[in-house]
């Protein structure tokens, strides 16, 4: 007997792993086979498997989610997810982000600092799109100052920045991904001015003499002037500190003179110090200096200069040979030789006799000496000129008046004038003297010749009051008849009567001065006009000496 077991669909197909990891190449191409994992459904016949459905993504002919479905009615199925991995590929280069980066900095930005951060990206996953950042070698120092980060692409400052060395800098930055694959930006770093350099002020000739007759506008020296700096910051002024007899004059480009302004003067000052300032345009401006020493060479062009405008000395007389009598002293503004001052006296006589047989003068010191004994009864006084120079070439001068007074002493005994010496030795006087017998003791008896200079002079006293008195009256005469004469011919012209007007003028212009002394040597009669008229006029000038009568 067989018996024969009819299968029904009592099984559904399964699979051996509910989750089929599946990974691929994102570089697959289209149709490539992918092996899956077979479906079991124990049934057999139309009820075992029969068929595979993927489905849930367009991208693939096979669904993620894998069906296997068999042939019973109704039919069953089992399902398997399936997880498709793409495994990424290195198909993707990095990418910056610009195509070229351009940063402007400040030369004094400080060292470390950040300047530029590049980015640049990589679609890529993984090690295909982890990127790092190099720099291609310069031929310059670009290397040496900057800093990149390969790792965040940052471009910091390991040297200071100075504008006047490289005001610009080009770098060459390339992004690398994990494979081979790279891009390259170009980075440019421009570096501003800052004002960060003072002029420099360098002397390139210069005197360290000048005479004070220099000329103005002699060179005294030659300066070069710059400033690093670019623009505003290079842009320099210069001037003179002080109120000095120097100014700047502009040469060639960046060159200045230094030169005279005026006329020097090395007794007022005889050394400078000119100090030249340099100032940049700069906010705030940076400014230099630079210090010219000169010294002012004299020129004889004082002449000595005496401490008094006149001396005066008294001398006793009977001095000693040699006594010193007074000190002139000059000085000399000048230095040197210029200024060195000697003495001389001037020419000159005293009664017949040179001026240097009585005194004489220290060359060196100015001190003046008697050469001899001064008798006051001989000479009273002495004026004289004492002459400085100094040692200039040519030699300067100047004079002073020295007035020596001789001071009488008592060095002569009384003389008896009468009797002669000889009358009162006995010898030879044959003179009478008569007194009166009624005289009494203590009367004066040495007395005609004296009775006789008293009359003469009182008779010569009493004729010129007489002269005086009849000339006042006469004068008064003349006046009165000129006064009627005037009034009696009014209404004439007056040319008809010049010769009246000179004779009144004449008449008018005399005083009348009398001086008598018992001394008849300085008796005097001096006739002067008067300054009411301009028509001979009797008076001598101020400076004129009136005529002496009698005069010793």
């Amino acid at each position: 007997i067989e018996v024969e077991i009819t299968d029904i669909n009592d099984n559904a197909p399964s699979f051996s792993e509910e989750e089929i990891q599946l990974r691929m190449s994102e570089m697959t191409a289209p149709g490539s086979r992918f092996p899956l994992v077979e479906a079991h459904d124990p049934d057999s016949g139309r009820n075992s498997l029969q068929s595979y459905e993927l489905s849930g993504d367009e991208h693939f002919s096979l669904a993620l989610v894998l069906r296997a479905i068999d042939g019973g009615d109704p039919a069953r199925t089992g399902t398997a997810r399936i997880r498709v991995t793409v495994l990424d590929a290195n198909d993707n280069a990095p990418v910056f982000s610009q195509a070229e980066y351009t940063v402007r900095v400040p030369e004094d930005v400080p060292v470390g600092s950040t300047l530029v951060t590049v980015t640049a990206t990589d679609a890529d996953e993984g090690l295909n799109g982890y990127v790092k950042y190099s720099m291609k070698k310069m031929l310059d120092m670009a290397s040496d100052i900057f800093h990149l980060d390969s790792e965040t692409g940052e471009i910091t400052l390991l040297l200071s920045l100075d504008f006047e060395e490289g005001d610009s800098y080009e770098l060459q930055v390339q992004a690398h991904d994990g494979g081979a694959l790279f891009d390259t930006t170009k980075v440019m770093i421009v570096v501003t001015d800052v004002n960060d350099n003072a002029p420099e002020i360098s002397v390139r000739s210069s005197i360290s003499e000048i005479s004070e007759d220099a000329s103005s506008g002699t060179v005294v020296a030659l300066l070069h002037v710059q400033d690093r700096d670019s623009g505003a910051n290079g842009q320099v002024r210069c001037s003179l500190d002080g109120d000095v007899p120097f100014r700047l004059q502009s040469s060639h480009g960046s060159y200045y003179s230094v030169v005279t302004a005026r006329e020097l003067d090395r007794e007022q000052v005889s050394e400078y110090n000119v100090t030249v300032r340099a100032a940049d345009g700069g906010s705030p401006a940076l400014q230099s200096s630079a210090v010219l020493a000169l010294r002012v060479l004299d020129v004889n062009d004082n002449a000595p200069v005496f401490a008094q405008e006149r001396y005066s000395a008294r001398l006793a007389e009977n001095n000693a040979a040699g006594a010193l009598v007074l000190t002139v002293r000059a000085t000399d503004a000048d230095w040197g030789q210029n200024a060195r001052v000697r003495y001389r006296l001037s020419e000159g006589r005293v009664r017949g006799a040179p001026l240097s047989s009585y005194v004489s003068v220290q060359a060196e010191t100015g001190a003046l000496y008697a050469l001899r004994s001064f008798d006051y009864e001989e000479v009273r006084e002495l004026e004289l000129w004492v002459r400085a120079e100094d040692g200039g070439a040519p030699a300067l001068s100047s004079n002073v008046s020295v007035r020596l007074l001789i001071v009488d002493e008592n060095d002569n005994a009384p003389q008896v004038l009468y009797p002669p010496v000889a009358a009162a030795s006995g010898a030879g006087w044959s003179g009478v003297e008569l007194a009166p017998r009624s005289s009494e003791p203590g009367a004066l008896v040495l007395t005609r010749w004296l009775v006789l200079a008293v009359g003469a002079v009182s008779c010569l006293f009493v004729g010129f009051l007489l002269l005086l008195l009849a000339l006042r009256v006469r004068r008064w005469r003349r006046e009165q008849l000129l006064a009627a004469e005037s009034g009696a011919l009014r209404g004439v012209p007056v040319s008809h009567f010049v010769g009246i007007d000179g004779v009144r003028a004449f008449l008018q212009s005399y005083s009348h001065e009398v001086s008598l002394t018992a001394d008849s040597r300085k008796s005097q009669l001096r006739f002067s006009g008067g300054s009411c008229c301009d028509t001979l006029p009797a008076r001598p000038p101020p400076d004129e000496p009136a005529p002496l009568l009698g005069e010793e």
